[in-house]
């Protein structure tokens, strides 16, 4: 049985971007999503993107702070 961790990290997403990517910026993250600020779709998109790029499932990304901004503290955790 594996232990799992967790792990904090900060993230700005650009949001109605016209590629979806994640580029690592010394101790941050640059998320690119084609969804627009609204209605929660560019969030939903950015756990997806990260889940994908952590290679972990969507449940385990989770929005600590910054909801309703573009700079965000982002929880990946493994279990």
């Amino acid at each position: 049985m594996g232990r799992g961790y967790q792990v904090k990290i900060r993230v700005k997403v650009v949001p109605n971007s016209k590629t979806e990517e994640v580029i690592r910026e010394d101790d941050w993250f640059l998320v690119r999503v084609k969804e627009p600020a609204k209605e929660g779709k560019a969030n939903k998109a950015v756990i997806k993107l990260l889940a994908d790029y952590f290679g972990v499932p969507q449940k385990e990304v989770v929005i600590s702070s910054g909801f309703g901004s573009r700079n965000k503290v982002i929880e990946i955790s493994e279990t």
